[in-house]
């Protein structure tokens, strides 16, 4: 008798154990009424993602491959635009559910004009040491180059104005007292056009992103300088927004996030932790426009916050920036106006935080 007690009180320690080993919700824990988001939606529902199939669209690729967005009745349709200001008139207009986007004046003003568009989770930052969207500047110039003041009068080249390029050069020259109208601003509409200019000298300096930077530095053309943590260590890079279409369906927005949340803890335990690796390298080299694994091993590595929250600084030093240039038309945003982390909320809720 005595026995069995022992055994029994094993029993119910044991399970005790187990059950706060997880924070995941189980069926029971959801209340009458209540919608549990990790069950599948019937009949599965098509939702259109605009993106470029970059490094940075990992939290998208990796659930596609490994079925998470499937798992919970959620077909993905990927849509390719020619420009940021194409994809935000799709969300307005309700044609595209999903955008994975950089911050930009167009966004911003969409929203000023009452357009439900929300910044909902991280698509991008720098790692401290280990940034992969910075100023680089030409392999030749090392040596005249050396600090923030050496880059007044240089040809420098961006992608476009009123967004995320200009900002973040701008506060590369900030650092040495200067602006974007202290140097010879070159807008160059492709990243590999602008490791082209470099390469044939007819540029000083360019914002430049993974896989460029790398293959810049592999071909002996460029030196990727300063880590933009010195010179911009809150910039919320990237960005996942949702449109007025996923937006009036919360069944549906809720559910991406948690494909989306899963896949982004994929990828950090590839990149930051060797877990499962060569699997994340080949499901990216697969679904993204960089298909060469090897140079995998080399780039840096995007940051991705594996619990979804974006740098809510970074977005505010952003809106700052815009509204000090009036490039905001008609008003100006807080940062409570533009973010939603209802939906990263209710992900992490539902699959614990990450560890």
């Amino acid at each position: 008798m005595v026995k069995l007690k022992i055994l029994l009180v094993l029993i119910l320690i044991a399970t005790i154990i187990v059950g706060g080993c997880t924070t995941t919700r189980q069926p029971e824990d959801i209340k009458p009424g209540e919608d549990n988001i990790l069950t599948p939606l019937t009949p599965e529902v098509t939702v259109t993602v605009g993106m470029k199939q970059v490094v940075s669209d990992a939290g998208i690729l990796i659930g596609m491959a490994k079925g998470y967005y499937k798992e919970l009745g959620i077909n993905i349709q990927p849509t390719q635009f020619n420009s940021g200001q194409e994809m935000i008139n799709s969300l307005a207009a309700g044609q595209l559910d999903v955008g994975a986007t950089v911050t930009a004046s167009g966004l911003f003003n969409a929203i000023l004009r009452g357009i439900p568009i929300k910044i909902v989770a991280d698509k991008g930052y720098n790692v401290p040491g280990m940034g992969y969207y910075r100023l680089v500047i030409r392999k030749d110039l090392v040596d005249e180059i050396r600090d923030y003041e050496d880059l007044r009068g240089r040809k420098i080249a961006i992608v476009a104005t009123a967004s995320l390029d200009e900002i973040a050069l701008d506060r590369v020259l900030n650092q040495g007292g200067m602006t974007t109208e202290d140097v010879d601003l070159q807008i160059i509409r492709s990243f590999p056009d602008i490791l082209m200019a470099l390469g044939n000298q007819s540029i000083d300096a360019g914002m430049l992103i993974e896989p460029f930077v790398t293959q810049g530095i592999e071909k002996g053309m460029i030196d990727p300088w300063k880590d933009p943590s010195e010179y911009d260590p809150d910039a919320q890079t990237a960005l996942l927004v949702y449109g007025k279409s996923i937006i009036e369906r919360p069944e549906i927005a809720k559910r991406f996030m948690v494909g989306y949340i899963k896949s982004l803890r994929d990828y950090n335990d590839a990149f930051f932790k060797n877990i499962n690796r060569e699997e994340i390298i080949s499901i990216l080299a697969e679904y993204s426009v960089v298909k060469d694994p090897e140079i995998y091993e080399k780039m840096y590595p995007t940051g991705l916050n594996p619990d979804g929250y974006v740098r809510e600084k970074g977005i505010a030093l952003d809106l700052e920036w815009y509204e000090k240039r009036g490039l905001l038309i008609g008003g100006t945003l807080t940062v409570e106006e533009v973010v939603d982390n209802q939906y990263v909320d209710a992900a992490v809720k539902a699959l614990g935080k990450y560890k």
